[in-house]
């Protein structure tokens, strides 16, 4: 069976699945992996289910963005659903969004949770009886996770392999071992997808392709001393649109950040109480660290490579959007999303090994004193050496332009009027900004 046909026939089980269960308690039943990314959903037909409190807002989420916010995910694990074995009541709480109770199943596999099956509790529920066949069917939608999850993880391996090879044999062999896990999926187009910093270096963590518009495959791979960055194939439509690839690199940065997809713009409690029904059950201590959690998530950026129609330029389309991710994290104006073919001076500076890019001249306009100076500086070349429109830009007198400048010229040695110096200049600090 090949790799296409091996995923439609594992998603046609998960929906049987899913359906058995709905009808076996009579409710409707959704499935979720256990990053709370959406599966299969059962449309149960029963005259409850037609009751607007049914939909409530973090079920309607979840069905229409394909997950839920990384709030929501906090605010039912604080219930203990990933250390149970057995079903879960959790109850109703309307400033959360959670306008129906719910019971969750727990799907696992060997004793790892792998994913959960969500139910709509009722007043009758659903029996002990019902719910011992129901963990029954989870027992088998578990062993289907598990197998899905064992693909993944040899394509991660071969798609690891590709990307940090040496040239010669053993990118040759990489590619063939990587065409033959794709299957029928191995002729392109493709692009490449970079996110960094990835926030985790387990490689159970890098998303599975199924909950990434449009990915084929995906690893996790080193970036710098001690992060990791996500590599993500992408399968175009065409060599000429990397629409595909900027969707799936939005889905990642929000899953990078900890931001949920909206649908309907709405806010609920849980989110705003950083999830828990009592303000904030993941976070007992007291101490408010949700600022810095937001700085370092709003750290991530994203690069897109230009589209390869052959598995075997996957390594230099690797190392473009690591490139474009890089730009990005330098220069925000080009991110959060930025394509290689768009990052300007950049596509060369971040060729160029990191000790040649930091050059010394630049060294006495980076102290913290010099600041200023330095912005001056990068604004006036970025403005072509405009003195009107560096003013504007900085919104200083353009007598203090003069003055800032001449202190540059002091500092570094280099004349602003020579067009050599300028370029020197200029790029020496961009490639600081790397």
């Amino acid at each position: 069976m090949t790799s296409d046909a091996a995923a439609f026939h594992r998603a046609g089980d998960y929906q049987e699945l899913v359906d058995e269960i709905s009808e076996l308690l009579g409710v409707p039943a959704t499935l979720e992996n256990r990053d709370f990314e959406l599966i299969s959903f059962g449309a149960y037909d029963s005259e409850g289910d037609l009751d607007p409190s049914a939909l409530d807002p973090v079920r309607t989420r979840s069905i229409l963005t394909r997950r839920s916010t990384a709030a929501v995910r906090t605010w039912f694990e604080g219930f203990g659903i990933t250390r149970a074995s057995a079903p879960v009541r959790i109850p109703p709480t309307p400033e959360a969004g959670v306008y129906r109770g719910r019971i969750c199943l727990p799907v696992r596999h060997r004793g790892v949770v792998l994913g959960y099956v969500w139910l709509l509790d009722s007043d009758p529920g659903p029996t002990d009886r019902q719910l011992e066949a129901a963990m029954r069917v989870t027992a088998r939608i578990g062993g289907l996770l598990a197998d899905e999850a064992q693909h993944g993880a040899d394509l991660s391996r071969e798609l690891r392999a590709v990307l940090t090879a040496e040239r010669g044999w053993q990118a040759d062999m990489a590619v063939a071992a990587l065409r033959t896990a794709l299957g029928s999926r191995g002729d392109g187009p493709y692009a490449v997808v970079c996110v960094a910093p990835w926030p985790s270096a387990d490689p159970e963590d890098a998303p599975s392709a199924r909950t990434v518009p449009h990915a084929t495959a995906s690893c996790t791979v080193p970036w710098g001393v001690s992060a990791q960055s996500l590599a993500v194939l992408v399968r175009l439509r065409a060599t000429d649109t990397l629409t595909p690839a900027n969707a799936a690199a939005v889905r990642l940065l929000e899953r990078a950040r900890g931001v949920g997809v909206s649908g309907s713009g709405e806010t609920h409690a849980a989110e705003n109480q950083g999830g828990g029904p009592e303000g904030g059950r993941a976070n007992r201590g007291g101490s408010d660290d949700r600022p810095a959690q937001s700085a370092a998530r709003d750290a991530a950026a994203a690069g897109i490579a230009p589209a390869r129609v052959g598995l075997a330029e996957l390594a230099p389309a690797w190392q473009e959007a690591s490139a474009a991710a890089r730009a990005a994290l330098a220069e925000p104006r080009l991110g959060p999303v930025a394509e290689w073919s768009r990052i300007g001076p950049y596509r060369l500076l971040t060729s160029l090994p990191p000790e040649t890019a930091h050059d010394p001249v630049v060294r006495p306009l980076l102290s913290p004193a010099h600041r200023e100076l330095a912005r001056t500086a990068e604004t006036y070349l970025d403005c072509a050496g405009q003195a009107a429109r560096t003013a504007a830009e900085l919104g200083i007198h353009r007598q203090t332009l003069y003055y800032r400048l001449s202190r540059v010229e002091q500092l570094t040695g280099l004349d602003l009027d020579d067009g050599e110096d300028r370029l020197l200049l200029h790029m020496a600090l961009k490639g600081a900004r790397l």
